[in-house]
């Protein structure tokens, strides 16, 4: 018997068409069933059925606990900030590994699993002016968030066997980043097992390019971890081949929601022309299995799409000669194959 599964499609922009199609034909590849319930989030339907869309996605998402979005224009509001609002998304979990195939002029292998909570900081305060010659924003911090991102980040630390590192600028920032170290360090008290750091945010950035082995599981506040994360992708050779899962929790901790996306964007001046390189919303389904607990298939997937790229089947972005269909294709192959001997 098959295991089913419902998931919430939502539909963008550019070359999402593509990156669907994709997806799809990869989902007939896996020994399970995934129901994908459609949500159109592209700008036309956007502005033509307003609220009522995100309320047909939110409603959705509820329901199923899990989404998969496709990338979005961002015009007249961002879709990400409006679902990440309404659904309480409070961290964002973005893993950054060095990807074969992928040219990059940093030499050393990354493999960090930044852990970033999504709210706060200076980004929820667009500030004020005071008279003609100066403005203020405020920075908030807020103890459920920092409990819940640190509380997932040390579960996970704790399940793959990695380490932790928390990092801000606690000695200037006292009253904010020092709440989210102490919130950090209660929570790094129920994980004994589990190796913990703490560096200073600037140092971090500098110690990650000098010696990226040490850094494992890392754990920052909201515009820290966008920085991090920029920064992080650049070295690994791309700011839009990771994926990323957008988290809500429930009283007791546990993951009550997650949407998965693709980091990159529409890329309208490729879109229809069956070019789009399907990288990154594989590793976000990869994702999406693991959090309904199919970390097996999820894993065959994910080697699977790496494993490619480093023998050299590559879509044309990264100097190969595969197209969306053709790269699908020899993927959903190689999952099936390597599934046959257990399967």
């Amino acid at each position: 018997m098959r295991p089913t599964y419902r998931v919430t499609e939502l539909l963008g922009d550019g070359i999402g068409a593509e990156l669907s199609q994709a997806v799809h034909t990869l989902a007939e590849a896996l020994p399970l069933d995934l129901c994908f319930e459609p949500v159109d989030l592209s700008l036309e339907n956007r502005r033509a059925a307003r609220d009522a869309v995100y309320d047909q996605a939110v409603a959705s998402i509820l329901a199923n606990g899990v989404a998969l979005k496709y990338p979005t224009i961002t015009a007249e509001e961002s879709p990400n900030q409006v679902l990440r609002r309404r659904l309480n998304l409070s961290v964002i979990h973005r893993p950054v590994t060095t990807i074969p195939g992928v040219p990059t002029n940093f030499r050393r292998d990354l493999d960090l699993d930044i852990v970033r909570i999504a709210t706060g900081g200076t980004y929820d305060d667009p500030g004020r002016m005071i008279g003609n010659d100066g403005a203020v924003s405020l920075r908030i911090v807020e103890r459920q968030a920092v409990l819940e991102a640190a509380r997932y980040a040390f579960t996970l630390a704790r399940k793959v066997g990695r380490r932790v590192t928390s990092a801000s600028k606690y000695t200037i920032q006292k009253a904010t980043d020092g709440l989210f170290e102490r919130v950090t360090n209660e929570v790094a008290a129920q994980f004994p097992e589990v190796e913990h750091n703490v560096e200073l945010f600037d140092a971090l950035l500098a110690k990650i390019i000098m010696a990226p082995d040490k850094f494992q599981i890392v754990l920052v506040l909201n515009e820290y971890g966008d920085f991090l994360s920029d920064m992080a992708c650049g070295l690994a050779g791309s700011l839009g081949i990771g994926a990323s899962a957008n988290l809500a929790f429930d009283a007791s901790g546990v993951v009550r929601v997650a949407l998965f996306d693709a980091a990159h964007g529409t890329a309208p001046d490729i879109a229809g022309q069956n070019r789009a390189n399907p990288t990154a919303i594989f590793l976000a389904l990869a994702l999406l299995l693991a959090q309904l607990g199919e970390t097996g298939i999820a894993q065959v997937l994910k080697d699977s799409t790496l494993d490619l790229l480093r023998r050299g089947v590559r879509t044309r972005d990264l100097g190969g000669s595969e197209s969306t269909t053709s790269f699908t294709a020899a993927v959903a192959a190689e999952i099936r194959s390597r599934l046959e001997p257990v399967g």
